[in-house]
């Protein structure tokens, strides 16, 4: 499997808020990729498996064939959109702290696929530290916390 990661400097790893692994999986099983229940159940099981908080999702089947769809994670989100007719899926998995395994729902999100020729590209998100220090996944804004503020002024 091919594996790019971008947001290294001189091969040493630099502190991001996130890791977003950008999937491409070809030569795919298409009979899996215009099963909704396969494919929504591939992705649940990969968030759980990466040890994910799950707190949504939504999957659209379309017509003849595809199927679009997000698991949302408290630590971000996967989302997938297939292409039977290609044999192809393009997968994103976006963590943000560091107790999450996205490689471990990659490798099974592929499995699950049957893809025969996967290639990850890791991009580093949220490079804010100028010392290159790591920094804290949730900080307080006045009292409230972010987390507490975002879900207010959302709903």
């Amino acid at each position: 499997m091919q594996f790019k990661i971008i947001g290294e400097k001189g091969g040493r790893e630099l502190y991001a808020l996130g890791t977003h692994l950008l999937i491409e999986l070809k030569d795919c099983n298409p009979e899996i990729l215009k099963d909704l229940e396969k494919v929504r159940s591939a992705l649940f099981s990969a968030a759980k498996k990466a040890k994910a908080t799950i707190i949504d999702f939504s999957f659209r089947e379309f017509q003849p064939f595809g199927i679009s769809g997000i698991v949302v994670i408290a630590e971000s989100h996967l989302t997938i959109h297939t292409w039977p007719e290609y044999h192809y899926a393009a997968v994103d998995i976006f963590t943000c702290g560091d107790h999450i395994k996205s490689e471990v729902a990659a490798s099974y999100i592929i499995k699950q696929l049957e893809s025969k020729n996967p290639s990850i590209i890791e991009i580093k998100r949220g490079l804010l530290s100028h010392q290159n220090e790591k920094l804290p996944h949730k900080v307080s804004l006045g009292s409230a916390s972010f987390t507490e503020e975002y879900h207010t002024i959302s709903r």
